[in-house]
């Protein structure tokens, strides 16, 4: 056995609180080395009393990655508090204890040492992970305002396009989408399904983007106002439809009046220590490429000189940002935030702006923009979850583009998932594109059979899915600002394939929420036919998705699929079963 290899960590996504009366304990052990790990465990006051107080439970494989499997068990403690270890037997029958002075082959000392235990003292639910219930149950559509539907045209910019002038938009052109064209396009959302609508920015901003905030209190006048936006949210709700909104909080605009007073009064401005100036002066150097200059005075996103970072260690700022995260949630009562850049914003903070936005709402939903590794804002204090790029990158390259094998996938897949706590996963936000990147279709190569593979591959996973607007559609588009199209409203443009079959899968989705939002999830591949198993009590979802490149014979009672032929699994086809056993 590779002893190297075997790893528990208490308090972390190892040993957590799944509710407030359960444990859930992981440990991680070589792919293919252990036979059997057993945990046993006790209250720590009686366990020093009588060894006989002890108990012991199998636990159970839950994932495999390539290089290591993981196991998982649910523990209950009367008195809220517990003191555990492993006896872990490897394939050659050797056994060992694993435990809080690291592993030593087996002893009955070993095991009655009760000061050698893991200890968990008490089970806080104020330390508990909690992520809001109705989270599981969304199926999200990310709206990029400027270009979903123009309803109202007296709100567009002067040098306005008409919608389908231009086949592909520039970083600079305007279409006229606003909040208006939002809500007369509510109806059809509805009968799309979905029940989320996540919006990129919608205040006042220069760019068509509007991540360049100048003032977060108004709505963007080529948007609409606070009276429009209300009608909006209120009519949404009505209509069973949550709303989130984006908050731009690492950076501001080159036009907020924060730093145009830093520009006109330099080292003398009340708000130089709102930013992170290196020297004065400030904004003195002619700046040709706007988006990539390297040697500011002043830190910015990325290398946007229009996008000067905030200090967000100043009492000033958190006072400024917060009370505006707050007002929007009080006064309009939206039900999420998504955090652009969350993770150049220091952890402090966000703690900060955790404990206001729940004091308000303790079921609002706080999602943050990082494309990694999350473990750190995800701890029950700051985020109830990020953008899954990482997980959902996966999919796209083991279904979409097929650079990577099933099994690959797979691995990946199971390895994110093992960073996180089960609470955690059951809330991440999952997608296959947005603003950001380039459109779904045109990374599969207009290939519409993988397009639906994978998306309905992404609805079967732990998470809550979300569409970019116009891929029920079929729409396309290359990297930024290519995927910022205008919405096809044109029928003739529209594929309707594409349409039904998204109405489906979202109907499918909602139909098993329940197992599809906490059952348990199985991966496991066989000649490249992928099988994914959801199991929630006696309740199962199957789901088999073949990625081979040859028709397989399958025979199934499905309740969605994308099969053309009855019995017959072609590449890039999927098929769900529903059973209760």
């Amino acid at each position: 056995m590779e002893l190297a290899s075997l790893y528990h960590r208490p308090e972390s996504e190892y040993a957590y609180l799944y509710t407030k009366d359960t444990m859930h304990i992981r440990f991680r052990a070589k792919k293919d080395d252990v036979k059997d790990i057993v945990i046993f465990y006790g209250d720590p006051y009686l366990m020093s009393e009588t060894i006989d107080a002890l108990q012991n439970k199998s636990m159970r494989k839950i994932a495999s990655t390539k290089l290591y499997d993981y196991f998982q068990v649910s523990v209950c403690a009367p008195h809220r508090r517990l003191a555990y270890l492993f006896v872990v037997t490897s394939v050659n029958d050797t056994r060992y204890i694993y435990s809080d002075k690291g592993v030593n082959i087996y002893s009955d000392k070993g095991l009655q040492t009760i000061s050698h235990y893991f200890r968990l003292p008490y089970f806080h639910e104020k330390d508990m992970v909690k992520t809001p219930q109705w989270v599981k149950e969304t199926v999200w559509y990310q709206i990029f305002p400027e270009r979903f539907a123009n309803g109202n045209p007296d709100l567009s910019p002067q040098n306005v396009l008409s919608w389908d002038s231009k086949e592909h938009p520039s970083r600079t052109d305007f279409f006229g989408g606003d909040l208006q064209g939002v809500l007369d396009n509510l109806d059809y959302l509805e009968e799309l399904g979905v029940n989320g609508l996540y919006f990129c920015p919608i205040f006042e901003a220069s760019t068509n983007h509007k991540y360049d905030t100048i003032d977060y209190m108004q709505i963007d006048r080529h948007f609409g106002d606070k009276s429009l936006f209300k009608t909006l949210v209120d009519t949404a709700h009505q209509k069973g439809m949550k709303i989130m909104l984006d908050a731009v909080f690492n950076h501001l605009g080159h036009h907020s009046k924060q730093w145009q007073d830093v520009l006109t009064h330099q080292e003398h401005s009340k708000y130089k220590n709102w930013f992170h100036i290196l020297r004065f002066p400030v904004g003195q150097t002619e700046i040709i490429d706007i988006e990539n200059t390297k040697d500011l005075e002043y830190d910015t996103f990325s290398f946007s000189a229009n996008m000067p970072k905030l200090n967000t260690a100043n009492e000033e700022v958190q006072k400024y940002l917060l009370d505006i995260a707050t007002y929007w949630i009080r006064e309009f009562h939206i039900d999420a935030w998504r955090l652009d850049v969350a993770n150049e914003v220091d952890h402090h903070f966000w703690k900060k702006f955790y404990e206001e936005a729940v004091a308000l709402n303790e079921d609002f939903y706080i999602l943050g923009e990082i494309w990694h590794s999350a473990q750190a804002w995800l701890n029950g204090d700051e985020f109830h979850a990020v953008m899954n790029y990482a997980f959902t990158d996966s999919i796209k390259e083991g279904i979409l583009t097929k650079k990577i094998a099933p099994e690959e996938m797979i691995s990946q897949l199971q390895e994110q998932m093992m960073m996180y706590r089960q609470q955690t996963n059951e809330v991440m936000f999952n997608l296959l594109d947005s603003h950001d990147t380039p459109r779904v279709l045109t990374v599969a190569k207009g290939d519409k059979k993988r397009v639906m593979c994978a998306l309905a591959f992404m609805f079967m996973q732990f998470g809550t899915p979300c569409l970019y607007y116009g891929t029920e559609v079929g729409m396309t588009g290359e990297g930024d600002p290519d995927c910022r199209k205008p919405m096809w409203w044109d029928t003739a443009k529209q594929d309707k394939k594409m349409l039904n079959f998204t109405k489906q899968l979202i109907h499918f989705r909602k139909s098993y929420a329940d197992v599809l939002g906490t059952g348990d999830v199985q991966l496991t591949c066989e000649h490249h036919l992928v099988t994914i198993t959801r199991t929630c009590g006696k309740r199962m979802l199957k789901g088999y998705f073949n990625l081979s490149e040859n028709q397989i014979a399958l025979e199934c009672t499905s309740v969605f699929s994308t099969q053309e032929k009855k019995g017959i699994l072609s590449p890039n086809e999927c098929t769900i079963e529903y059973a209760v056993f």
